[in-house]
């Protein structure tokens, strides 16, 4: 008889519950879809960056730097010694207020340097400064003429100090520092002295600086006075404001410097006799004002181009002495 064969034990397998089931019907797929592979498919590529062009910039264009003309103070001359510094004093005050610009002295006669001289020295362009008080000769002549004979030299005549408010506040301190009172009375008179020219426009530019100095003093009557080619004189000017009731009398200069005129002017005061202008704060400021007003007529023209050579700044002044250079 046959042995019979033996019966091996079967594997038993515990029963999975729900959870179980789920999490190994989940790995099976997962093994299994990751080695299908689909007909024509493609993963997606990671886009390669983009390439930014790098930005052009566009060169950088230096304006030009525009060199401030020179500016030339024009004074008249004196024999007296004295004149030289106190004008040389004045243009320190004025390089002071303005650093950096040139500033050039030229003299109409009598000193050095001569006006065209300092013109010679010059090139590119310019803008004369006359410490002159009205529109005179000198002015209207002279001045034009001087630039005229510079032909390397563009440039403008600036309008002469006088008549302007900052004149007046000069002068009205020269007063009081030779002691004229402080408050207006009815006895008290100023003769503003000028230099004097047979042009009427002078004139009239010295009648207007008496009536804002006159403002500037409360009401103070001041009448004007020439030391030549004009009337009338000091003298003259102080019997009239005698005559008027007036017995305390000053005299009051447009001068800049110490000279003879203002040395006869300051003689004929019966009362006190202001000094010159001088470096008075007020007068530095008013060069520089001319020289801007001069610079904003010619502001339309390119430094390269010469400009007309006029005086003044009204139409009608700058007409009367015009030449071009």
């Amino acid at each position: 008889m046959t042995a019979p064969i033996p019966h091996l034990p079967s594997a038993s397998y515990a029963p999975l519950g729900t959870g179980d089931l789920a999490a190994e019907i989940t790995a099976q797929l997962s093994s299994r879809l990751c080695q299908v592979r689909l007909r024509g498919f493609r993963p997606p590529e990671t886009p390669a960056p983009a390439r930014v062009a790098p930005a052009r910039v566009a060169p950088t264009r230096v304006a030009p730097t525009r060199v401030a003309p020179t500016l030339v103070a024009v004074a008249h001359g004196s024999r007296d010694p004295r004149a030289l510094p106190t004008v040389r004093a004045l243009l320190d005050r004025v390089r002071a207020l303005r650093p950096g610009l040139a500033v050039r002295l030229g003299h109409i006669e009598l000193n050095r340097p001569l006006l065209t001289d300092t013109l010679a020295e010059l090139r590119g362009t310019a803008v004369l400064v006359p410490l002159l008080f009205g529109r005179g000769h000198h002015v209207t002549h002279d001045l034009p003429a001087a630039l005229a004979a510079a032909p390397q030299l563009s440039g403008r005549i600036a309008a002469p100090l006088g008549p302007h408010p900052l004149l007046a506040e000069a002068l009205h301190d020269r007063l009081r520092e030779a002691g004229f009172p402080e408050a207006p009375c009815p006895r008290t008179a100023v003769v503003l002295a000028a230099a004097g020219s047979r042009a009427p426009r002078s004139a009239q530019d010295t009648e207007r600086t008496a009536e804002l100095l006159s403002a500037r003093l409360g009401g103070t009557p001041v009448l004007p006075a020439y030391a030549s080619a004009a009337a009338p004189t000091v003298a003259d000017a102080v019997r009239t404001l005698t005559a008027r009731g007036h017995d305390r009398i000053a005299v009051a200069g447009c001068f800049t410097a110490p000279g003879r005129f203002a040395a006869q002017c300051a003689a004929a005061a019966p009362g006190p006799a202001a000094e010159p202008l001088g470096d008075h704060p007020a007068l530095a400021r008013l060069v520089l004002h001319r020289y801007d007003q001069a610079l904003r007529y010619d502001q339309a023209l390119p430094y390269g181009r010469a400009p007309l050579a006029g005086t003044g700044c009204d139409p009608e002044t700058a007409g009367a002495a015009t030449v071009a250079v």
